[in-house]
């Protein structure tokens, strides 16, 4: 079965299969844990009432080099980009993509992404995906998508021409916004192993998505947040 890429690749972070040459449940934020600022509670309270952002207005409130600290750098976006990949051995991301053909998956119009990279060749990568749209559609649609992504064991992608076994788990998140969902990817090809961590965030109409080394997302996931709903 194909997968749109749009719709699975930018939310699965595959884009890690650098390699290559779904969900701890939705929950309600009735009590924050203590890490949560103040700014990003009172900032969720303000989401929840406005409309969907522009991709304009949410590319200004990506994280940037600055936000992450010294030593990083943005990557460009690849000119060229695979149109499709295939799935084998998980019948929920099979189902999935008879949907992202038409347009579904995470294929919402408004959006901005960043990836960013150590500038002294290590592994270490992180990246920022926001979305914004209604609180439900945000809702039904990252929830579907880590949902199947976790659905099987473990699962085969074929990106290009190098096949990636992948393993899914669920992972815990920082109670943050209205609903959140985070899992671990085991990326296995070539002999090479890879753990990204993948966290999405909703508040109101905005998801914040952070992905890469574990160590990083958690680092940076509350940062994103606030400045994704900081305005200005």
């Amino acid at each position: 079965m194909r997968l749109h890429a749009a719709a699975v690749l930018s939310l699965s972070t595959l884009a890690v299969l650098a390699l290559a040459g779904c969900s701890d449940g939705s929950t309600s934020a009735d009590n924050p844990t203590s890490s949560a600022s103040a700014s990003t509670l009172q900032e969720g309270k303000n989401a929840r009432e406005s409309a969907p952002l522009s991709s304009a207005a949410l590319g200004k409130r990506l994280l940037d080099e600055g936000d992450l600290g010294q030593g990083y750098v943005r990557k460009p976006e690849p000119l060229k980009r695979h149109d499709d990949v295939t799935v084998t051995g998980c019948p929920a991301l099979e189902k999935l993509g008879g949907d992202a053909a038409v347009g579904g998956g995470l294929d919402f119009p408004r959006k901005a992404k960043a990836s960013f990279a150590y500038a002294d060749g290590g592994d270490s990568e992180v990246s920022e995906e926001l979305y914004s749209d209604t609180g439900a559609k945000l809702s039904e649609g990252v929830g579907r998508i880590f949902e199947a992504m976790t659905s099987c064991p473990a699962y085969q992608v074929l990106a290009g021409s190098t096949p990636i076994t992948v393993t899914p788990q669920n992972a815990p998140a920082l109670q943050l916004g209205d609903e959140r969902w985070s899992h671990l990817l085991t990326l296995t090809a070539g002999g090479r192993t890879t753990l990204v961590k993948q966290t999405a965030v909703r508040t109101g109409t905005v998801v914040v998505v952070v992905s890469g080394s574990p160590g990083l997302v958690d680092a940076h996931l509350l940062k994103a947040v606030d400045k994704a709903h900081h305005a200005g």
